[in-house]
């Protein structure tokens, strides 16, 4: 019987869509690839492997949430008694042996409903964008709160839980595994390769892109859970809030009163945050190099998350359906 079937998501990823599948093609494995009106040749291709190919509806917003809903509910009723499904995003490659790997820890470990190993970066040293990316993949092996794009779950884990929100524009997969902690599974990081990631990530305009759709998400998953227990992203909202828009206000407003010394209030407070996550990186066992870089992504993201805070906010106060915030070129 069967164990493990695979479900690959993708819109317009050229090449990139061209070797994820090629990494999937594996004797009893049932590959199903789900495309979001791409305009290129991914559609043609990945039948011409033979996979089973979606192409969802155009005129319903696109979601990568819908998408992998859609692939997975496919999937079972191609192989109703699967056990296992291996979520890939289209810009990745398998690692080899993954998958294998991953069927042995959960088939170890009851309670455990996903495992996820190290997304790393094909092409690390093309631009600081993409090892800053690196860099976010590299988390923490152990038990975990959530997982990304890429990642095993236990089908029948997915199913109790109703699979992933289709509303959702980002943060699906964090959201999905608050469900499924909430539910008494386990989210498991475990130590081995499970897929190449090409970002492809060579501007400041795709950077800031990135990072408003993270402001969008994190927004957007307060609202849902905000009020559990675990209060999901509110920390990470206020966080935003207060250093990109609360901390400049205050220096400003105050600037007569303090005769223009409130205005140093700003760069003092951005170069302690800056110093001490840099402390926290180190700590983590990131080179010097990797440390300065990545404490100041971390302050300077808020202000395009910021703008994704808002357009989030936007969005529920005009009662509009949220648009996908794409940063790949």
């Amino acid at each position: 019987m069967q164990l493990v079937g695979v479900v690959a998501i993708a819109r317009n990823e050229g090449t990139r869509l061209h070797q994820c599948l090629l990494s999937l093609q594996s004797e009893g494995i049932t590959v199903v690839y789900v495309d979001s009106g791409s305009t290129d040749d991914s559609v043609t291709f990945a039948r011409s492997l033979g996979m089973h190919v979606i192409e969802l509806d155009v005129t319903i917003p696109f979601t990568a949430a819908r998408a992998r809903n859609a692939g997975f509910e496919y999937l079972l009723t191609i192989e109703p008694n699967l056990e296992y499904v291996q979520f890939i995003d289209g810009d990745c490659r398998i690692a080899p042996g993954w998958l294998e790997f991953a069927v042995s820890e959960l088939k170890t470990n009851p309670d455990v409903v996903v495992v996820a190993g190290r997304r790393r970066e094909e092409f690390v040293n093309d631009s600081i964008y993409n090892r800053l990316c690196d860099i976010e993949w590299n988390t923490p092996v152990g038990e975990t709160k959530a997982c990304g794009g890429d990642s095993m779950m236990r089908v029948s884990a997915v199913k109790k839980v109703g699979g992933f929100d289709p509303s959702l524009i980002a943060g699906e997969e964090p959201e999905l595994c608050l469900r499924l902690r909430q539910a008494g599974g386990k989210i498991l990081r475990i130590d081995g390769d499970m897929t190449l990631h090409d970002a492809r990530m060579t501007t400041w305009g795709q950077w800031w892109k990135r990072s408003q759709r993270a402001g969008h998400a994190y927004a957007q998953g307060a609202w849902l859970h905000g009020k559990s227990p675990e209060r999901h992203w509110v920390k990470e909202c206020l966080s935003i809030w207060i250093w990109s828009l609360g901390l400049p206000l205050i220096a400003i407003t105050t600037f007569w009163f303090t005769s223009g010394f409130s205005l140093l209030l700003i760069p003092i407070a951005y170069i302690w945050l800056s110093f001490k996550i840099y402390k926290s990186c180190l700590e983590q066992g990131l080179t010097v190099s990797d440390a300065v870089l990545f404490s100041l992504n971390c302050v300077f993201c808020k202000f395009p998350q910021l703008q994704g805070q808002i357009q989030f906010l936007l969005t529920r106060l005009l009662k509009r359906q949220p648009k996908l915030v794409e940063y790949k070129l």
